[in-house]
């Protein structure tokens, strides 16, 4: 019951409204910060993101916002990022991530990856029926946040390594847990899912682009960066 009892404190909007943008953030959020793009005073905005903390659904820390260090640097803030566990609610119960996983494992010792590949970009084309490839990357990041991706807009910077343009990332993988176990074959089920779904040959391409804590898949447009 207990990621039961942590999704419903999602159920107080303003609540909601407070983690979500924390989670939009990709960042430590600030009490005073969360509660100007929230709307409400600081007392109120602290309230709930200390439930959210108690629900597990934020982690919380500490650190001086004016990153100076010393006296005069002022005390430090209370701030708060998303809980790296992952919360999930079935009912009646059910097992879909072993099932998955022993799935992944299988396709992996058969050596399936290319089947497994083929596989997911004809889902990603059924997934985008008979429309058009994506336009722009607009667009793209609406169709990947309706998927769960979480994506955000990054300036690629003229370092010689990513080259120049707009790129398109993505804060959440919806196969964490199992790409976590098998990276090679999930990562690269993700990337074909990906290129069905937003085409192959429009303005935007999907490309492997593995980062951190970040889906391992980029968005840019044709002729951009080619990592």
């Amino acid at each position: 019951m207990e990621d039961i009892d942590a999704i419903a404190v999602l159920q107080d909007p303003l609540r909601r409204r407070l983690y979500e943008y924390v989670v939009g953030q990709g960042r430590e959020v600030g009490r005073n910060e969360a509660a100007e793009a929230a709307g409400v005073a600081r007392t109120l905005a602290a309230h709930h993101l200390d439930k959210l903390a108690e629900a597990g659904l934020l982690e919380s820390g500490s650190r001086r916002l004016t990153g100076r260090s010393g006296p005069g640097a002022g005390r430090p803030a209370k701030v708060y990022t998303r809980a790296r566990g992952e919360r999930s609610v079935s009912l009646p119960a059910r097992d879909y991530r072993t099932a998955a996983e022993l799935l992944a494992g299988a396709a992996e010792a058969a050596g399936l990856d290319a089947e497994l590949c083929a596989g997911a970009r004809r889902r990603g084309e059924a997934l985008r029926g008979s429309g058009a490839p994506c336009g722009d990357l607009a667009q793209a990041m609406e169709v990947l946040a309706a998927r769960g991706y979480e994506p955000h807009l990054e300036e690629a910077s003229d370092d010689g390594e990513t080259g120049s343009g707009a790129v398109v990332r993505m804060r959440n993988c919806p196969f964490h847990a199992v790409a976590e176990q098998y990276p090679p074959l999930v990562c690269g089920m993700n990337l074909a899912l990906l290129e069905g779904l937003l085409g192959t040959d429009g303005p935007v391409r999907a490309r492997m682009d593995a980062r951190p804590d970040e889906c391992c898949v980029a968005v840019v447009e044709n002729g951009g960066p080619d990592f």
